[in-house]
């Protein structure tokens, strides 16, 4: 029980230190709202940054109507609006006058995609029932109102409700056509390039060693090869000659706001669809639909439409070879740091060095890539194993050098995190565990590494964070803009790792600075933005349930 006159000195100490005025900073208030500001802050930043992509980027699919702008000079404009702003008062002017983008596509005939309209110029603002969107895969969108479908040059029908029946019913066929063109391809054409250069390297091997018989044999081979490879084009140039014809029989006619007539073949349609007649479900079936493709298609119209399912194999097939070639050696110089080295002026050097390496810019990395591993060692292997070949095979960039430089490049961040994970190890398990006769390194595999393990897979977690969203070295080692191939295919050995490859940070850098059409790409860097935040989310998130799991096998209680 406390005395009465202890509290009322308490009290009056107190009042004493308040009336003195350094209460507040004596007892940290100040730093409380400091700090807890600063988080605020910090939040509000990263909330802020995420609301903005997750906003712009779940709209960029989703379909706008079409419509019809009119002048007060009879100018007519037809297309989805885009944006509306305010531009900043030019000379002569108080005020800028307000002005809306208008996307108005049919890039052949306009010879632009986007358009800029003042307010005032606009008489009238309508919405026709029957304005079609095509997404053509050559020459970005479409608009127009159906006149006329057309099947091996004759009209079908003449209304638009019939013309729109006729497309609906035949676009399917067409597609199934791509899509078996496409099929075709793949099977024909790869296969018979890969036995040409097997038999062009076996002939150039019986060159080198100069016997008559092995080089006969070798000439033979390559004879028969070719006459194959021929009479498999020759058919295979038969049957796309044979799809072709299929597909580019059906044509719908449109008639445009200029009042042009223009034919649009079925063939080179992706999707379309009557913008100003959608209902919900058909709006919600064509922004489900658009966003299966981004992740499943191919990119085309320099990458400012289609699908980014190369840049997403890239990215995958990048980060787990990265990961797996910067665990192995940060865990190990981290082992050596903390359980093998002797505290010394080396040690302290060594460590202030791999601080130093985190903080050197990435394109230095990049440019290390380029020297080391792709001149050097990707010359030496291609020097050693692969000289019959007309041209580099490891000796140019590719996700291997490209993984084993963001290896490099996130390697401090891995052995920091390890050395902190070792020293949270108690010294008494190490102790019990020589005490019972175990060596340094049965200690060291089956007390120290599992009990770490949680620490190793932080450090692996802020790696792929870190590696993934990296572009400036990249540019260096291997990535493109469009891969013809994938890292990873059907084919033996099914991993390319000399393949060049796509990368969705790269994409996000071409499509706003580098694309040819950038305005229509603005809203689908947002997009895919979002979908390299998800990806990396996915990694982080499976690391982080691995660390879970052996942080509850290996929990023990404390001492």
């Amino acid at each position: 029980m406390n005395h009465p006159t202890t509290k009322s000195f308490s009290a009056a100490s107190r009042r004493n230190r308040r009336a003195g005025g350094s209460t507040l900073l004596a007892a940290g208030e100040p730093m409380v709202w400091l700090t807890g500001g600063a988080l605020a802050i910090a939040l509000a930043m990263i909330v802020g940054l995420l609301s903005l992509i997750i906003n712009e980027g779940v709209q960029t699919f989703w379909p706008k109507p079409v419509v019809w702008w009119e002048s007060a000079t009879g100018q007519v404009w037809m297309g989805e609006f885009d944006r509306a702003e305010t531009p900043p008062p030019t000379a002569g002017q108080e005020e800028g006058r307000r002005r809306q983008r208008l996307r108005v596509g049919n890039f052949e005939l306009t010879k632009s995609h986007f358009l800029w309209i003042d307010d005032d110029q606009v008489a009238s603002r309508t919405y026709p029932e029957w304005a079609i969107t095509a997404e053509r895969l050559t020459g970005g969108r479409f608009f127009g109102i159906p006149v006329a479908f057309y099947e091996q040059g004759q009209s079908k029908a003449t209304e638009p409700d019939d013309v729109w029946g006729l497309f609906v019913q035949h676009h399917e066929e067409v597609k199934r056509l791509r899509r078996q063109k496409d099929q075709l391809k793949r099977e024909v054409v790869g296969p018979i390039n890969r036995q040409l250069e097997e038999a062009r390297i076996r002939l150039a091997a019986a060159k080198a060693k100069d016997e008559p018989a092995l080089l006969e044999s070798a000439r033979q081979e390559m004879n028969r090869i070719e006459s194959s490879a021929q009479e498999k084009l020759k058919s295979l140039r038969t049957e796309l000659q044979v799809l072709d014809e299929k597909a580019s029989s059906f044509e719908i006619l449109f008639r445009t706001s200029t009042e042009q007539a223009y034919a649009v073949p079925l063939a080179n349609i992706v999707r379309a669809y009557p913008a100003n007649r959608l209902d919900s479900a058909a709006r919600w079936r064509i922004y489900l639909d658009r966003w299966w493709e981004f992740i499943s298609a191919d990119p085309r119209e320099a990458n400012s439409e289609g699908g980014v399912f190369p840049a997403i194999i890239g990215t995958l097939c990048m980060t787990l070879l990265m990961s797996m070639a910067v665990v192995p050696f940060g865990v190990l110089a981290a082992l050596y740091l903390k359980e093998y080295a002797q505290a010394g002026f080396i040690v302290s050097a060594v460590r202030i060095a791999i601080n130093n390496l985190a903080g050197v810019p990435s394109i230095v990395f990049g440019v290390f890539g380029l020297g080391f591993f792709v001149y050097i060692c990707g010359g030496s292997i291609d020097q050693a194993f692969f000289s019959l070949r007309e041209g580099p095979v490891f000796g140019q960039g590719g996700v291997l050098w490209a993984s084993l430089t963001l290896a490099l490049l996130t390697l401090p961040v891995v052995i920091v995190a390890t050395e902190e994970a070792l020293s949270a190890v108690p010294n008494s398990m190490r102790e019990g565990s020589y005490a019972c006769g175990a060596s340094k390194w049965q200690t060291i595999q089956r007390i120290i590494l599992p009990r770490a393990m949680p620490g190793i897979l932080t450090g692996l977690i802020l790696a792929i964070a870190r590696g993934a969203g990296e572009v400036a070295p990249l540019m260096l080692v291997g990535v493109l803009e469009h891969a013809p191939e994938l890292p990873i295919d059907g084919s033996f050995p099914f991993i390319h790792p000399d393949r060049p490859f796509m990368h969705l940070g790269f994409s996000i850098y071409h499509s706003a600075f580098k694309s040819q059409n950038s305005e229509a790409a603005r809203s689908l860097v947002f997009t895919i933005t979002l979908l390299l935040i998800v990806l990396i989310t996915i990694l982080n998130l499976t690391a982080i349930a691995i660390r879970a799991r052996l942080k509850k096998k290996y929990a023990t209680s404390a001492f």
